[in-house]
């Protein structure tokens, strides 16, 4: 386990920092995150699933720290809840659609794609990381962009107005169109 912690040590610490802005806090955040997934590392299906694994373990540490420090305030009679806007909640539902998209790419790009649009890390870090030139990098992003696009587009249905997104739906190919593009 030790091995292949520190082969993801640094992007996980990242990642937290990013998610916190607290570099104290993402260190003791990291530490917990190497404690469950020792303590749960036989829960792991496969091997090649780790990084995964430790991002999703993460995820939900941060968020347990959240839950677990949350001020509870009480509400005066005054003051409403607010609503999220409709735009808001589909562009999050469909961010949670696209993760599983990031798979259908090619190893060349999905790394790449990966790091910089889902962990936010910024092209020049994701260059070093996979030992490339920055516009090697930004070539690979760039590309994995259109091909992330192709994938969307032929997977779903987006409906758009001035407000942005409406709605979103699969369509019914899609299924057919993961197993016969999608690089394993």
């Amino acid at each position: 386990m030790l091995a292949e912690w520190l082969t993801h040590k640094d992007q996980l610490r990242s990642y937290i920092v990013k998610q916190t802005g607290d570099l104290d806090l993402a260190d003791d955040i990291l530490q917990e995150v190497y404690i469950k997934a020792s303590q749960k590392i036989h829960q792991l299906e496969a091997k090649d699933k780790l990084k995964n694994w430790l991002y999703r373990i993460t995820y939900n540490t941060i968020m347990d720290f959240y839950r677990s420090h949350q001020s509870h305030e009480e509400l005066m009679d005054n003051q409403i809840e607010e609503e999220v806007p409709a735009e808001v909640v589909n562009l999050q539902t469909m961010g949670q659609c696209l993760r599983p998209m990031f798979d259908c790419l090619p190893e060349k790009y999905r790394q790449a794609m990966i790091l910089s649009e889902l962990d936010g890390l910024p092209q020049q870090a994701v260059a070093e990381q996979l030992g490339l030139s920055l516009s090697g990098t930004k070539s690979r992003v760039q590309r994995g962009r259109v091909k992330l696009k192709e994938i969307l587009m032929n997977c779903c249905n987006v409906e758009t107005g001035r407000e942005g997104i409406i709605d979103f739906y699969p369509k019914a190919e899609c299924a057919e169109f993961a197993k016969s593009n999608c690089v394993g």
